[in-house]
């Protein structure tokens, strides 16, 4: 069992019951899955970019990409429905929380002039959304094996009912926010 999953059981559901005054311990807002997106444009030109944009998620997060295609056809980018334009993985259960543990305590950190991470990116109902511009700063990636540098959005999805709920469960998992 990851760290990050045995603070949660212990201490982060603790300390939301008592800052929100939950009555039951089902209203305690917890993580449902991390959804990392990589959407690839140039892939639509050359197959090879997106073979390796798939092999950098999968080394990223351990898991199996999933290709994903356009949903409609947009004539100024040259795109027709069903063309192939990105990768996605969804995480969850162990290999979310070992994930985020990763991206929290090792990745984060190695980004250049890394202030912390806005904390107004939160959606109205409790999901926030990460974009990372490189993908080096994960340990897994070698400088010398990649072709491009691409960038990720990182959503992380939860059952909190509001962003305040939702902010204050990753803070306490250890996300680095911009002090304001």
């Amino acid at each position: 069992m990851s760290r990050l999953r045995e603070q949660y059981d212990n201490e982060i559901v603790e300390a939301l019951t008592k800052k929100f005054e939950y009555k039951n311990v089902m209203e305690v807002p917890k993580l449902v899955k991390i959804v990392v997106n990589m959407g690839v444009g140039e892939a639509r030109e050359n197959a090879k970019v997106l073979e390796a944009a798939v092999h950098d998620l999968e080394t990223i997060t351990g898991q199996k990409a999933v290709q994903t295609k356009a949903k409609k056809s947009i004539a100024n980018f040259k795109l027709r429905e069903g063309m192939p334009i990105g990768c996605k993985v969804t995480l969850r259960g162990e290999k979310m929380y070992e994930f985020a543990d990763r991206l929290i305590n090792l990745a984060l950190p190695r980004v250049r002039d890394f202030r912390g991470v806005n904390a107004n990116a939160f959606d109205g109902r409790g999901n926030y959304a990460l974009g990372i511009k490189e993908q080096l700063i994960f340990p897994e990636i070698e400088y010398d094996k990649i072709d491009k540098v691409r960038g990720m959005d990182i959503i992380f999805v939860t059952t909190a009912k509001t962003d305040e709920e939702a902010r204050e469960l990753l803070r306490l998992m250890g996300m680095p926010f911009v002090r304001s």
